[in-house]
């Protein structure tokens, strides 16, 4: 007796397991067809009302609604994003913010603050208090112009600097040149950082240079570069920025210090792609946002196959590229901050996320890299026309 109950109880016991592997099988074949609730939960990316900005949603402004859906499930699965806006046409159409993110935040842009340097030079020409291109960077630097060892400086212009052709080296190369980036006072570095190229005849990105130009800038307009910019860009579309980093003498940083908000960072996009217009006024001259947007070094740099966005060049502080079958021009910004232009689909794609300020490594790049990949495979995936 004792026996066949030990047979009942062994038959009783792999039948159990056999029903639990079963189950589990079936669990995890689910799981692998994509039925989970997660993948067919609905993404609500529905714009937020208010703010001077008309919305509607994608199938209004004839953008497929299937792909904007995609887009943003993605976005949910970015750890370090803040904010993804898609503008069509001049109205928003999709919004969504993410990892504590909000619309009032107002984000460290990183080197996207150079597109607004380079709209400010243009409008500092058109106001007169700076001439042309191509005075040179020298004579706004009085007290450091006899300490010029390199005669090559004395000749850099202000269209080099605008192109990323002065010459000055990528402070990303040599580890003395961040740590004077992110801690030194600024005038000094023309002399104290070598130039790795004859100024005009390649691309370097070089952070310094942008913020040479911003206290150019102020120099020429003063005596405050940020109430320049407030008179001048700012209050014109109605952006109100936050902090503006500043170095240690007190000079505002143009090579990344300005703090937006997703909306007023879609707001300069705009106003880009309505070839400096807004509200009916001429903010920044037409003729500059047409010079801007053109890329003066082609191939600029190169990612290989780890970037949608390929045949990277730059303009006047504005990137150029393709993704698909589309030109784009964008802003970028340290950490995954766009503000990207697709002119021929009259469409402005806003993201900002975490700045990593002071880290540049792998696990920044990760992140980096995600978010301009995401924008940049929706890009890719729109067809061609309006």
């Amino acid at each position: 007796m004792r026996r066949n109950s030990l047979r009942a109880s062994s038959r009783h016991l792999v039948r159990t397991i056999c029903i639990w592997t079963a189950l589990i099988l079936t669990l995890l074949l689910l799981a692998a067809c994509g039925d989970s609730p997660d993948e067919t939960a609905p993404i609500d990316y529905s714009p937020l009302p208010g703010a001077g900005w008309e919305v509607a949603s994608p199938g209004d402004q004839t953008l497929d609604p299937e792909l904007v859906d995609a887009l943003y499930r993605e976005a949910t699965e970015q750890d370090t994003l803040y904010s993804l806006l898609v503008v069509k046409d001049g109205v928003l159409i999709a919004e969504g913010y993410f990892n504590g993110g909000s619309a009032e935040q107002k984000t460290l842009i990183q080197s996207a603050s150079k597109s607004y340097i380079s709209a400010l030079v243009g409008i500092a020409i058109e106001q007169g208090c700076l001439s042309s291109v191509d005075q040179t960077m020298i004579d706004f630097f009085p007290e450091i112009a006899g300490r010029i060892s390199d005669p090559r400086k004395r000749g850099i212009t202000i269209r080099q600097m605008l192109q990323m052709r002065a010459g000055y080296p990528d402070e990303e190369t040599d580890s003395a040149f961040l740590d004077a980036l992110y801690w030194g006072v600024y005038p000094p570095l023309i002399e104290d950082f070598p130039l790795v190229s004859e100024p005009g005849t390649a691309f370097n990105y070089s952070n310094v240079t942008y913020s040479l130009l911003a206290i150019l800038l102020e120099r020429a307009c003063g005596p405050d570069l940020k109430a320049f910019a407030q008179a001048h860009l700012f209050e014109p579309t109605g952006t109100e920025v936050g902090d503006w980093l500043q170095d240690r003498e007190g000079n505002y940083i143009g090579s990344g210090g300005i703090h937006v908000t997703p909306r007023d960072a879609a707001v300069f996009g705009q106003l880009y792609l309505d070839r400096g217009v807004y509200d009916g006024e001429q903010v920044v001259p037409a003729e500059w946002v047409g010079q801007s947007l053109r890329s003066y070094s082609e191939r600029a740099r190169s990612y290989g196959r780890s970037l949608t966005f390929r045949d990277l060049g730059y303009g006047y502080g504005w990137w150029t590229a393709r993704a698909g079958e589309h030109n784009v021009v964008f802003g970028w910004g340290h950490g995954g901050q766009l503000i990207a232009l697709v002119d021929e689909l009259d469409i402005v794609i806003v993201t900002t996320a975490d700045p990593f300020f002071g880290q540049h490594d792998g696990d920044s790049w990760k992140h980096e890299k995600a978010i301009l990949n995401m924008v940049g495979d929706f890009i890719e995936s729109l067809p061609a026309g309006r």
